[in-house]
This record gives C-alpha cells, structure tokens and sequence, in this order.
C-alpha cells in the first residue's frame, strides 16, 4: 500500500489544537520541574549513584510518549530536563514490518532523582494526560508505516483497548494515539489510515472510506487505569512496508 505524503498537516493539527503549536507534545519548562524538586531531601553527594542511561529517540525510532497528569512527568523521546522519564526508556528501531514494544520506566535512580532530588525516594506518576506511540521522523524514514496498537501494560497488567488504532503524520513524525483528548472521534485527520487502508477518501475528512466504521480513536483507554503507576508497556505492529 502506496501513501503519498501529505502537506496539510499544519493546517490539521492547527484545526485540532486551535493553535498552530502541536498540542501533541506539551513540556514543562525546566524552571517548573526544579520547582518540583525537593531540594532539602537531595543528597549531598550524588558521585557514587549509578544513574540509569538516559535514552533519545533518533530518525525511525519508535517510542512511547506518555505524560502524566498535567504534564508534571513525562517522555517525549528527549533526554533532557523536560523528559524525566528517559532513563531506562523503551526505545525500538523500525526496521520493517513486524511487532514491536515501546515502555518507560519510573522504577529508576535518574527518574527518582528528577521527580523529588533524591536518587532513593519513591515516586510514581500520577494518572495519564496523553500517550502515543510515535515514530520519530517518520515521514521520511518510514512514511509508509502503520502503527497498530495491540497490547497496553501498566504495572504488568493488561489494560482494556475501547477502540482501535490508527496512524497519522504529525510535524514529520508518524503517531499511534493512545489517549489524546484532542482528536475527537469526529475529528480523525484526513491522512488517517490502518492496516486495512485510508480511512477517508482522497485525504478528505468528509468523506470517509468504507473502512472508517466509527471504531477508530485517539482515546484507546480509560484513564482510570493510570492511576498511579511505575511502568508502562505498549505492544505494536507495523505494516504497510515494503518487504
């Protein structure tokens, strides 16, 4: 299956956010998370802690983009301030068709150290705000792909999918929503498509294919099962490349 690429996706994401920022990947300022640091608990001496590696998307990497409630804690494939959960991140080249697993990781000394100063002190993110699978530069790696979501783990355990999957091209990325509150079930992007084919026809969002049968969503999960956890697990197929 042949996908040409598309140029309205400003303009789409624009329509859905209301704002011609990508409303996808909201980041805390680094002023604001050394504001959540408790500074008095941190140790004095952090030379012989032994920090998990930190880990950064690069061009056709998948990985899980998840942020908490409110944004507070986060991964959005970077390595710095604003990703505390980079240490220990689950990140996965694509190199063809085939399953595939993305995760994060809060049960770690760099993820601890970010969230309270104190590389010991337990911390666990506080339900979920947004999650995707995404597929870094994916528009020109793989711009073919088809992300499909086939299992989602907190804790280990497996949590129920309300709906089905569906890929779209956002700021040259390829994204799988999880749970994204602004894309509506009414409000898929025109450039929307499954393992099956294009959900609209001609890249027009009036016109939806016979495929488009109302059971595909950014809103793959009820948020309540993000209660409190520490880690994070999504299994994924892609199709759609050539073999």
């Amino acid at each position: 299956m042949k996908i040409r690429k598309i140029f309205a996706v400003i303009a789409a994401t624009a329509m859905i956010c209301g704002a011609a920022a990508s409303c996808n990947e909201k980041v805390k300022t680094s002023k604001e998370v050394e504001n959540n640091i408790n500074k008095a608990a941190a140790p004095s001496d952090l030379s012989g802690v032994d920090f998990e590696d930190t880990v950064t998307a690069g061009t056709g990497d998948a990985y899980l983009a998840i942020a908490d409630k409110d944004f507070r804690m986060q991964y959005l494939g970077g390595n710095d301030e604003n990703n505390q959960l980079t240490f220990d991140a689950g990140v996965v080249h694509i190199d063809g068709n085939g399953d595939y697993k993305v995760s994060v990781n809060a049960d770690t000394k760099g993820f601890r150290y970010r969230a309270t100063g104190d590389p010991d002190k337990e911390y666990k993110p506080n339900g979920l705000e947004y999650a995707a699978v995404i597929i870094e530069d994916g528009e020109t790696a793989v711009p073919n792909a088809v992300i499909t979501i086939n299992k989602v783990k907190v804790d280990g355990k497996d949590i129920d999918l309300k709906k089905k999957s569906f890929t779209y091209t956002d700021s040259g990325k390829l994204r799988s929503n999880i749970f994204n509150e602004w894309i509506s079930d009414d409000g898929l992007p025109d450039d929307s498509r499954c393992e099956k084919g294009a959900l609209f026809n001609n890249y027009d969002s009036s016109s939806p294919s016979d495929i488009n049968d109302g059971s595909y969503s950014a809103q793959l999960v009820d948020t309540g099962a993000f209660k409190e956890w520490t880690k994070v697990e999504v299994e994924f197929s892609i199709s759609g490349l050539d073999k």
